[in-house]
């Protein structure tokens, strides 16, 4: 697929990775759609920076657990500009426990929530209007090996994984559905002494920038046959 002139939804994309994926689709010339939840102002300096790309832009608040605004943020996105190329889920939260016995029940399904049952609200909702394109899911590397974070975490990540190999059975050949798991990546979210450790379990020495997982992406983008795949990003760390 030749990204120029396409419109792509990337959920989660006011900062981090989600940045990264908008930066680099706009540096092929797509048309982005930045989705946030919180922070109105970091979705608008993605939007700057998409837009030093020459690309049309649009910046929604919709929180991804809920079907209402799931549905509302789609039908904006129409609205704009008719149609709908590319899906990047990429909308995700850790959750604050490690200790299985300590994860709470409103915990677990608000990891859940959102990281699982989002991806599957906005794929519902943009597969209305979607007849052919691209879907690509952001997971993890703990949803392969179980990870060093919480039981729900890994699980959503885990259940992602699975949910793109069904839907990219189901869709094909219209539409293509990829996924890429990162490792650790080299965000605002990683305390610098953790980075550190990180760093000595990776192959490469490095921990992943978010450009690394966004080129993934791209690479998932441009192909067309590739479906039902996922791509580590995790500098050797797990290998299969």
């Amino acid at each position: 697929m030749k990204l120029a002139g396409k419109v792509a939804l990337v959920t989660g994309a006011s900062r981090g990775i989600g940045r990264a994926i908008a930066v680099a689709l706009a540096q092929k010339g797509a048309n982005v759609v930045i989705n946030y939840v919180r922070n109105e102002e970091e979705a608008k300096r993605t939007e700057e920076l998409c837009r030093e790309y020459g690309v049309e832009t649009l910046v929604i608040k919709a929180d991804v657990s809920s079907r209402e605004e799931v549905r509302k943020m789609v039908e904006a996105v129409i609205k704009k500009f008719g149609r709908i190329d590319i899906l990047v889920n990429n909308a995700g939260i850790l959750g604050n426990s490690i200790n299985p016995l300590e994860i709470t029940e409103e915990e677990w399904d608000k990891v859940i929530s959102i990281n699982l049952k989002g991806a599957f609200l906005v794929i519902q909702e943009v597969l209305r209007y979607m007849k052919k394109g691209k879907i690509v899911n952001i997971t993890s590397i703990a949803g392969k090996d179980g990870g060093t974070v919480g039981a729900h975490y890994a699980a959503s990540k885990g259940g992602l994984i699975a949910l793109t190999f069904n839907l990219a059975r189901h869709l094909a050949p219209n539409i293509l559905v990829n996924a890429v798991a990162p490792g650790p990546v080299d965000t605002e979210l990683i305390p610098p002494e953790i980075k550190e450790k990180l760093r000595k379990l990776s192959l490469t020495g490095e921990i992943a920038k978010p450009e690394d997982v966004a080129h993934a992406v791209i690479f998932l983008l441009e192909n067309d046959h590739i479906t039902g795949e996922l791509i580590d990003v995790n500098g050797g760390r797990l290998m299969d």
